[in-house]
């Protein structure tokens, strides 16, 4: 008995009527059905922006991190639901592990990308803070805030967990509701994958919903807070990209398509290296990896011509040993395509490319399917091609057969190499395999103009290499031209894709109050009290310690020296010294740095946990025997990670501005310094009587 597949729309689920049949492509039964209820997309939209959007903004980065923990946890714990559906696309169980199990640890992933990079409340202090003035009275940064608008995804058939859930991760980081189309061919997959969202009780109410089938007039009712993104061919892509509302409203829109993707073997890599076999096996993978039903997929393997037959000997050879069929057998390593459209459509595109090339390998190699009744299924056999003049053959650097197919090339000369790579118009990836450092440096930096992302690999990097055709979230998925021209994932930067940037422009004290960091310039706040004798809770952005100072004695250089170990000349050699630019000897830097912890430490047990971090540290002018130093601590940024330890102390980390200063005032050195902070035990105090406030 078939399933009517339901959209999600608005809190409910919608869809009783069977509309489309959507047949496995292991052996052609209908798995489930589209629906044929129409959708209200006006409602869609309106549930997004008055339930979604405040439910999303409720919350600060840190928890929203914290759900998409606990989503990718609870997706991993109910993943056996997902496996049992997912080989119905044709996928084997390595092929789904991309799938399910990629999907949820992008939500992980992007778990910590919040925790660990994203502030407190819903804006990013971008900076950093550039002075616009002579007098320090007026200054500028850049800040990131929530669009306040809807993301709308649309997504290809070949991934339908991951390619929902590595759009929704940053975007629900982001603070922004989302609407996920899935390919009408898959869709049972995706949506198992979001009843299980649902199911978990972890979504705010409106901040995802699910459109199965058509999206009618979805796209005309969208704004310019709004954000589309599209996943699939080139051709889909240019014609969403010029919608009419679309370009109205100028609504941003990603896409990411499928591109002709190459590999390279360098001329340095002979067939007796280990490099060589690395070659042949990543084309071989990258063809059978989901049937070659990935957009990052290996279209074209670039070889010089002289070991053009013997990387097609062991290809074939590889590829005889790839047994196709029912993904349930263990034996099988290639499953079939998603549908019997999507095998009409790579025969006729093979078709397209054997009038300029032909065909070494092929469904005429022996190629049988194993399993019962997959007769009826979407197999399509994996199919090698060979263009020895490729400069010549113009289809195979435009043609994309979205399967288990690729075409070798001949090349003579590295130049040559680039220019066919070139040929493709711009793709999402590219692979080097070479042995000779100098090569990647000669290539990588032509290539790179028309690749998103290039992989150099060889004997050292394969034994952790993630391969050629795998996307990882701290990295960009997204390539020029042909690719779509856009960026997906890349760490924090997805996260900012769905914000604002902003430039603001005024007084430090202004700046601070609406970055909630403190700004140079903007009022301290000090206090009898250490600030590191406060818990989280008391201290206040702008808390502030000028300490007492110090002189800089020869024995702090031969001291300093004697427990680093660091003799250089400019801090030993008084004639050499002389003759440098500072034209004295100097303090080392690292004897600055600690002479000013000892400043302003508060040695005894208190709030204050851990140093764990500096950033941004510059030494700016040369500290000389005899001069005075000087520091200034101040509380600069406060992010409550709603962390606790083993024994339920909470914690927070607090970010604070360093500056050291000399004799004259004239900053020698400056930084920030993270801790971890103790918050208060229920019933604590630390009483702060704030003495005064100044612009120091």
């Amino acid at each position: 008995m078939t399933t009517t597949l339901q959209s999600y729309i608005a809190g409910q689920w919608i869809g009783r009527e069977a509309a489309q049949p959507l047949r496995s492509a292991i052996d052609g039964k209908v798995v489930a059905s589209t629906h044929r209820e129409a959708l209200d997309f006006e409602q869609a939209l309106h549930h997004a922006r008055s339930a979604g959007l405040p439910a999303l903004l409720g919350m600060d980065f840190q928890e929203r991190a914290e759900r998409l923990k606990a989503l990718a946890k609870y997706l991993q714990t109910h993943k056996e639901r997902l496996y049992a559906m997912s080989a119905h696309t044709g996928a084997t169980r390595a092929d789904g592990w991309i799938d399910i199990e990629g999907g949820a640890g992008t939500l992980a992933a992007y778990a910590g990308v919040g925790r660990n990079e994203l502030p407190s409340g819903n804006l990013v202090h971008e900076g950093p803070v550039q002075s616009l003035g002579k007098k320090g009275g007026f200054a500028g940064t850049h800040i990131l805030v929530p669009r306040h608008g809807v993301a709308v995804h649309i997504n290809a058939f070949n991934f339908p967990v991951w390619g929902l859930l590595e759009k929704f991760a940053p975007s629900f980081l982001a603070g922004m509701p989302c609407i996920g189309k899935p390919a009408t061919a898959t869709s049972y997959l995706t949506e198992a994958a979001v009843r299980l969202m649902v199911e978990s009780g972890l979504l705010p109410d409106g901040s995802l919903q699910l459109v199965i089938g058509g999206t009618g007039d979805l796209l005309d009712r969208l704004d310019g807070s709004d954000v589309v993104t599209f996943t699939g061919s080139a051709d889909t892509a240019a014609t969403l990209r010029v919608h009419p509302n679309l370009v109205r409203h100028s609504v941003p829109f990603n896409a990411e398509a499928d591109s002709l993707n190459c590999a390279i073997l360098a001329p340095d890599v002979s067939p007796d290296d280990e490099e060589f076999d690395l070659f042949v096996k990543e084309v071989a993978r990258e063809m059978t990896t989901k049937a070659g039903q990935k957009c990052t997929a290996i279209r074209r393997a670039i070889v010089p011509r002289q070991h053009l037959d013997a990387v097609a000997t062991r290809l074939r050879a590889r590829l005889a040993k790839v047994v196709t069929g029912d993904p349930a057998r263990e034996d099988v390593r290639m499953g079939a395509l998603a549908s019997h459209a999507q095998c009409d459509d790579v025969q006729a595109r093979v078709a397209q490319l054997l009038q300029g090339a032909e065909q070494l390998y092929g469904a005429a190699d022996g190629f049988v399917p194993v399993g019962e009744g997959v007769s009826e299924g979407a197999f399509f056999a994996p199919t090698l091609l060979l263009s020895r003049q490729p400069l010549t053959h113009d289809a195979v650097h435009d043609v994309e057969a979205f399967g288990p197919v690729s075409t070798l090339m001949a090349y003579d000369g590295l130049d040559e190499a680039l220019a066919l790579a070139a040929r493709g118009r711009g793709s999402l990836v590219g692979t080097l395999v070479t042995r000779d450092p100098k090569i990647a440096a000669h290539v990588v930096p032509v290539a790179a103009r028309l690749h998103g992302r290039l992989l150099v690999l060889d004997r050292e990097a394969a034994v952790e290499s993630t391969g050629h055709g795998s996307p990882l979230p701290q990295l960009k998925h997204g390539g020029p031209g042909r690719a779509g021209g856009g960026e997906e994932l890349g760490g924090v930067r997805a996260v900012w894709h769905y914000m604002q940037r902003t430039a603001v422009q005024g007084s430090p004290a202004m700046l601070s109050a609406i970055t909630g960091e403190y700004v140079r310039g903007a009022p301290l706040h000090e206090s009898e009290l250490h600030p590191f004798r406060k818990h989280f809770e008391d201290l206040r952005i702008g808390d502030s310690l000028l300490t007492h100072r110090r002189t800089v004695a020869e024995a702090d250089l031969v001291a300093f020296g004697g427990i680093s170990g660091d003799y250089f000349y400019m801090h030993f050699d008084d004639i050499a010294a002389r003759a440098s630019p500072f034209g004295k000897r100097i303090a080392h830097g690292y004897f600055v740095l600690s002479a000013a912890a000892g400043l302003f430490v508060s040695p005894a047990p208190g709030p204050v946990l851990a140093n764990y971090g500096l950033d941004t540290l510059r030494f700016i002018k040369p500290v000389g025997i005899g001069d005075t130093i000087r520091a200034r601590l101040t509380c600069k940024r406060k992010i409550d990670r709603n962390r606790s330890d083993a024994n339920g102390q909470g914690q927070g980390v607090v970010a604070w501005d360093v500056t050291v200063t000399n004799q004259d005032d004239a900053v020698v050195a400056s930084y920030d310094i993270l801790t971890l902070v103790a918050k208060k035990q229920a019933g604590t105090s630390d009483g702060d009587p704030a003495i005064s406030t100044s612009q120091r």
